[in-house]
């Protein structure tokens, strides 16, 4: 099997005709005049495609791409060098400048904002971040494709787990083969992460106690790493009987990310790592019984918590007592961590179409991490599950 093909080719004008649709639709809701769209995430959500530069939807007419680099059919395009023409070339495709305007300011850099802003001179200028975060929470048929074939090959790939195990190799032995693994099974291998300074590659792989290793990173769980300049995941620990191997890794086969977390034992586990870990296979049958269009995201958080407390597993979920991650999933698509956030604090509910990825996880000291991860699709009436494997400790 290989990712060359995908079959991602879904009628993309008219995926991006959609997308457009959409984007007007929620600006007229906030009452701004047009978006102004230049962080790869969001390109390729409104185009299908990557470029340098910026890319201009007003609230009415077509929209206009500012190329600094890159390719673009399908709509007017304009070369651009600096920030500064961008007001001018507004005005050559015929549209007035905005009075109100959103621009990405979670991800763009002040320096860029302020060119930005000073060329433009809004009497508004909203954040688009936020704006494409949620709109990028409800995901389209065409997405919702991309997300079954990512959840099949993810699958796929996890099911080789247990020929790639070898006595005597290490959690990066283990990794490596694993990731070319998932590259057979035709991982793109861009891992996309929102978020400042959240940085990961492929995914995470946890054996034994490096999983009680603190990540400075928002992630629910943790590791040492290889190297101080990342350092989360693997760190180079020998497999040995007793441990615990908890593997992570991100389904990028398609540009929208699965997210499926599997517990594998090297021998037998302790009492405790398997109890855990049925905890949080029942967690996953209240998720499958309850969560419906409607459903508030803090609750489901603290419907879990309290179920930890409840077996005695608190100081342990989702982190060590040094640091506990305070969520129990999160939306993904185009980013693993979209929205809604399942936290303790969070005002998101769920709606159809949404796809989330609900993780309980617990770390069992001398163990390791136990848990599972799955990503659901909401539809009308609860949810499906689209990861498709066994969820029990598999013996290595």
């Amino acid at each position: 099997m290989n990712g060359t093909s995908i079959s991602m080719n879904i009628s993309m004008d008219i995926e991006t005709e959609l997308k457009t649709e959409l984007v007007r639709a929620e600006l007229a809701k906030t009452g701004a005049d047009a978006c102004l769209v230049s962080a790869n995430v969001n390109i390729y959500y409104c185009t299908g495609r990557i470029f340098t530069g910026y890319l201009y939807i007003p609230a009415e007419g077509a929209p206009v791409a500012m190329l600094k680099a890159g390719n673009m059919d399908g709509m007017t395009v304009v070369a651009l060098r600096k920030p500064e023409q961008v007001p001018e070339i507004i005005s050559a495709a015929g549209y007035p400048q905005p009075e109100n305007i959103l621009i990405e300011l979670g991800e763009t850099s002040w320096l860029e904002a302020e060119r930005l802003r000073t060329a433009l001179k809004p009497a508004v200028c909203g954040d688009a971040t936020a704006f494409f975060r949620k709109l990028r929470s409800r995901k389209t048929p065409a997405e919702i494709a991309m997300f079954r074939i990512a959840s099949e090959r993810h699958a796929a790939a996890y099911r080789e787990i247990p020929d790639i195990f070898r006595h005597g190799m290490t959690d990066l032995d283990f990794q490596y083969a694993m990731e070319y693994v998932m590259r057979k099974h035709g991982s793109l291998g861009i891992f996309r992460v929102y978020g400042n300074n959240m940085e990961i590659f492929a995914g995470s792989i946890l054996a034994g106690i490096n999983a009680e290793a603190v990540s400075p990173y928002d992630f629910a769980m943790g590791g040492a790493g290889a190297h101080p300049s990342l350092p989360i995941g693997a760190n180079g620990t020998k497999l040995v009987a007793g441990m615990s191997l908890m593997v992570d890794m991100g389904g990028c086969f398609t540009p929208y990310i699965s997210d499926i977390t599997r517990t594998f034992s090297i021998g037998r586990l302790s009492d405790a790592a398997y109890a855990a870990h049925a905890v949080s296979i029942e967690m996953h049958d209240c998720f499958r019984r309850e969560v419906k269009p409607g459903t508030r995201c803090a609750d489901i958080y603290e419907r879990c918590r309290a179920a930890a407390e409840r077996y005695g597993l608190g100081e342990w979920f989702m982190g060590t007592p040094r640091h506990q991650a305070k969520f129990v999933g999160h939306g993904t698509g185009l980013q693993i961590n979209e929205l809604p956030i399942l936290s303790p604090r969070s005002g998101d509910v769920v709606e159809e179409n949404m796809v989330i990825a609900f993780e309980p996880k617990f770390v069992v000291p001398g163990t390791g991490a136990v848990g599972v991860e799955n990503t659901y699709l909401v539809n009308r009436d609860g949810v499906e599950n689209l990861s498709t494997l066994d969820e029990n400790i598999i013996l290595l």
